[in-house]
């Protein structure tokens, strides 16, 4: 994967830095995570914060071979 410098805010970057501390993230992976948020709820105006936060970390856990199927019925 590729990388590139950008400027930021000092602000943003201070902000990132304490959440990221939080939920065990690095300050560059706190603002990837944030980006990717804002990206999908742009793309998904419509959608609650919360059932994107869910499809993230449903995502998140397939990818990681952690889902069970659900039988209906």
């Amino acid at each position: 994967m590729a990388t590139t410098s950008v400027r930021l805010d000092q602000d943003l970057v201070e902000k990132a830095s304490i959440i990221g501390k939080a939920l065990n993230r690095t300050t560059p992976k706190q603002i990837e995570h944030w980006a990717k948020i804002g990206e999908m709820m742009e793309d998904n105006p419509d959608l609650p914060y919360e059932f994107v936060k869910q499809a993230v970390i449903s995502q998140a856990q397939k990818e990681a071979g952690k889902m069970e199927p659900y039988n209906f019925g």
